[in-house]
């Protein structure tokens, strides 16, 4: 029989109602009273794990900035299967669009020290570096340019699925993907060989 998972700590407790609240709800419109109350602890009790709102915020984020699995697939696959990932994630209820950029968004101005940008930069910079580490595996020749212009194809993607509610923009930038990497020499599989596998 399986052991238990462990309980968590109040202070994942604490990050974990902040993330679902900021991320469905907006990092504006909820304020720490609205999260304590959901956990049922006192505002002090949240003061004690996270001295303020933007200390939380930046938790918040931090937790977000999570790293691509390592995969044993080749190169190409693995940057058409990002567009493929993002589709299933479109699909679901609870897709708000990217909680980075949202952040951006939502505290521009009032983000003071940048901590917020930071994060965000050092984000979509990191998910840049993984495409470009992958084109280099595949001796594209400006594997830098080519890294830029597929991540834009991920998040133009997530902005038209925003606006338009449609899982298929994700398809629509895989296929732009599968172009570009043409264009560039990597052989790549056909649309309708992918069909036929998920079909």
């Amino acid at each position: 029989m399986a052991s238990p998972p462990p309980k968590q700590t109040m202070k994942e407790r604490i990050l974990e109602t902040a993330d679902k609240l900021f991320y469905l709800q907006g990092i504006r419109a909820i304020g720490v009273d609205t999260i304590a109350a959901e956990i049922g602890i006192s505002k002090r009790t949240l003061y004690n794990h996270f001295p303020s709102k933007d200390a939380l915020i930046e938790a918040y984020l931090q937790r977000r900035f999570v790293q691509p699995r390592p995969s044993d697939k080749p190169p190409a696959e693995q940057i058409l299967a990002t567009f493929d990932s993002l589709e299933r994630r479109f699909s679901a209820k609870d897709f708000r669009g990217c909680p980075f950029v949202n952040a951006v968004a939502e505290l521009g101005p009032d983000d003071e020290d940048r901590t917020v940008r930071n994060i965000a930069v050092a984000f979509k910079e990191s998910r840049r570096v993984w495409f470009r580490d992958l084109l280099r595996q595949l001796d594209v020749t400006d594997a830098e340019a080519l890294a830029t212009q597929l991540t834009l194809l991920v998040d133009g993607s997530i902005a038209q699925d925003l606006v338009r509610d449609d899982p298929a923009m994700a398809r629509a930038a895989k296929d732009a993907a599968r172009v570009l990497l043409a264009n560039a020499g990597v052989k790549v599989g056909s649309a309708s060989a992918d069909k036929k596998r998920t079909g």
